[in-house]
């Protein structure tokens, strides 16, 4: 049933991407998993609360895979920020369509959904922050803050950038881009 209820968000997800909330039915989802349309309301109540799940629970992952990588760090913010850098690209290639549909279908999420994506994010913005601040101690906290935002703008890039060159690449490209951005040496 877990498995379903993820093949469900992955395929909802790609199609939010390509055609937008709005643009994509009941049936067309269901349809694109072998099923019914109305049969999706065994796994979810609404379109919305698919949407709602999808992006609050990659902000929950976002989050929890942030807090292993600063612990596993074990106090040095330079890996802390290394790790955490490794875990959002690895994201942010794996996960193009969501970060397209939480770009523009925000509107589209449930006020409750959107308070807790808004919570999750701030938390992890501030994980991000916390080590930048450890790192450059010069710094003040919304400098820290718009460091970290700033290297999201970056790594959330991905759904447009690539294309003429391979996730490899692009890694290649991002992770030290971002490193310096947060003064890594």
């Amino acid at each position: 049933m877990a498995a379903r209820r993820q093949q469900i968000l992955a395929t909802a997800a790609d199609l939010f991407a390509a055609r937008g909330f709005h643009g994509v039915s009941v049936a067309e989802i269901g349809a694109a998993v072998g099923i019914s349309g109305p049969a999706l309301y065994k796994h979810f109540d609404s379109k919305p609360a698919m949407l709602a799940e999808m992006l609050v629970s990659i902000s929950e992952e976002l989050l929890n895979v942030g807090r292993a990588r600063v612990a596993a760090a074990s106090g040095d913010p330079a890996a802390a920020l290394r790790g955490l850098v490794d875990w959002h690209v690895e994201f942010a290639l794996e996960n193009r369509a969501l970060i397209v549909v939480q770009d523009r279908d925000w509107e589209s999420l449930p006020a409750a959904a959107r308070d807790r994506v808004r919570d999750l994010q701030r938390e992890y913005v501030d994980l991000w922050a916390a080590q930048v601040l450890s790192l450059r101690p010069t710094l003040d906290a919304p400098a820290a803050h718009a460091a970290a935002q700033a290297v999201f703008g970056l790594l959330n890039s991905t759904p447009r950038a690539g294309g003429s060159i391979s996730d490899a690449e692009l890694r290649e490209l991002l992770v030290p881009m971002a490193l310096a951005a947060l003064g890594v040496d």
